[in-house]
C-alpha cells in the first residue's frame, strides 16, 4: 500500500504502465463535477469509477482484494478511513472471482489509515483492503490500472 497526495502524484507516474495515465485523470480540472460511474482512460486497461457514498463502520465491510487490476483510490471529498492487511496467510470469505477481479476475505484489517480529501492510496495484488470506512458521505474515485495486457 501506498498513500500519498495528488500534488506528489509525479513521483508514481512511472510505477507501472498505466499510473500516468490515471494520475492525469485524477489531476483534470474539474474532476469533482464528474457524474458517478465508469470512465473509460484507455481502455479495460486503465479505467475510473467515481463514486458518491456513505461511510460504513469498519465492521460493516470486509476485506477485499484484486489479482488482476491495482487500485488507484482517491478521495474527493468526506472523510474516509481505510483498512489494509496483507493477503498472505488471509483465510477466502467469498472465492476469487475473475470475472470482477474480486476476492473478499475473513479477517480483520492490521491497520486502518485515513485518507483526506486529496490523497490518494494504492493497493497492489498482495494488498487487502477495506475502503469506505467513515460516518458521512464520501466522494471518491477508484482508477483500475491492469497489471498485463488485457
Amino acid at each position: 500500500m501506498i498513500l500519498d497526495t495528488l500534488k506528489n502524484a509525479a513521483h508514481y507516474a512511472g510505477f507501472r504502465a498505466g499510473c500516468s495515465e490515471a494520475f492525469g485523470f485524477l489531476d483534470q480540472p474539474g474532476i469533482e463535477t464528474l457524474a458517478d460511474g465508469k470512465y473509460e482512460i484507455n481502455g479495460d486497461r486503465v479505467y475510473a469509477i467515481v463514486s458518491r457514498t456513505q461511510g460504513r463502520a469498519v465492521t460493516d465491510g470486509q476485506l477485499e482484494g484484486h489479482r488482476k487490476y491495482i487500485d488507484i483510490q482517491y478521495v474527493i471529498s468526506g472523510e474516509e478511513s481505510m483498512g489494509w492487511g496483507t493477503v498472505e496467510g488471509l483465510e477466502s470469505a467469498v472465492a476469487y472471482d475473475e470475472e470482477k477481479d474480486l476476492e473478499f476475505f475473513k479477517g480483520e484489517p492490521e491497520s486502518i489509515v485515513r485518507v483526506p480529501p486529496g490523497a490518494f492510496a494504492i493497493f497492489l495484488p498482495t494488498d487487502a483492503h477495506l475502503p469506505l470506512i467513515g460516518s458521512g458521505p464520501i466522494h471518491k474515485v477508484v482508477v483500475k490500472v491492469a497489471l498485463n495486457d488485457q
